[in-house]
């Protein structure tokens, strides 16, 4: 089986399948961690104004003597930048710390009832128009609101980036987005480090000469959703790259889909104007 990433096609764009986030790396830590997620042969990168690590992120770019067409690169706008006007010199800016001349992907960072949502996708539009990002998206929209966005935007929604991981079903989500030929992406895939443990997928790793993450990321591959995981740990970053080389069996997908539950959300920062999918 190749060990080629595959690619998912996300409106205008072929994102990755499998990306590198960088979520609470700051203080410097991200860009020797970049520098070698991008040696092992990860291509799409994840970062965003709130995590600040932008610059690092470019640094490690620059670094790593890719072209910068052969990387995939994500960040996202925060929502106290969300109004006309600002958010394009938060884009700019954006570029700027980064030291490139457009990212691949411009996100919403999560949903903001403060201004008007037509307001922001025009903004964010604009963005694309003026080729400071090949595509748009959102994160950590839920499907009601995630359709009006597109219903207000010119360009396709490439992705709408969530948590997403085997205790948290999305399936009414992922059929929303799919519907609308729009991609999910993953962050926190393997449930902030619970998935180690979980004996189901042990038994399954054990079957493929896997460990317990590299199931739950080769689960999200095989539904076409694209993943994100971050670490701290070196080691870890080559073990979450090599899971292209099995396969699960429907069975084994299906024993994994059985572990989501009602409590299984980790990161619940979502306004109270809005209200998450059941399930």
């Amino acid at each position: 089986m190749s060990k080629l990433v595959p690619a998912v096609r996300s409106g205008d764009v072929l994102m990755p399948a499998l990306g590198f986030g960088t979520w609470q790396l700051e203080s410097g830590g991200a860009q020797p961690l970049v520098e070698q997620a991008l040696e092992v042969g990860y291509r799409h990168i994840d970062t965003a104004q709130a995590y600040r690590n932008e610059r690092d992120v470019g640094a490690a770019i620059a670094a790593s003597g890719i072209k910068r067409d052969d990387i995939f690169l994500t960040t996202k706008v925060w929502i106290d930048q969300f109004a006309d006007g600002d958010l394009q010199r938060s884009a700019e800016k954006s570029l700027e710390r980064l030291g490139v001349a457009h990212v691949d992907l411009l996100l919403l960072h999560w949903p903001n009832p403060a201004t008007p949502l037509a307001q922001t996708m025009a903004a964010l539009n604009d963005v694309k128009d003026r080729g400071l990002a090949r595509a748009i998206g959102l994160s950590n929209f839920p499907s009601a609101v995630m359709a009006q966005a597109q219903s207000l935007s010119k360009a396709q929604i490439a992705t709408n980036q969530v948590e997403y991981h085997p205790y948290l079903s999305q399936k009414t989500l992922i059929a929303a987005a799919h519907a609308a030929g729009t991609s999910i992406t993953a962050w926190s895939p393997l449930a902030q480090g619970k998935v180690a443990d979980d004996p189901v997928l042990i038994a399954i790793g054990q079957a493929h000469g896997k460990t317990p993450g590299q199931v739950t990321l080769r689960w999200l591959i095989q539904q076409g959703v694209i993943a994100i995981p971050r670490t701290k740990t070196p080691a870890r970053i080559a073990e979450n790259f090599d899971v292209l080389d099995f396969a699960l069996s429907d069975d084994e997908m299906a024993a994994v889909f059985a572990l989501a539950r009602p409590d299984g959300r980790m990161g619940n920062w979502l306004d109270a104007a809005y209200s998450w999918d059941v399930e």
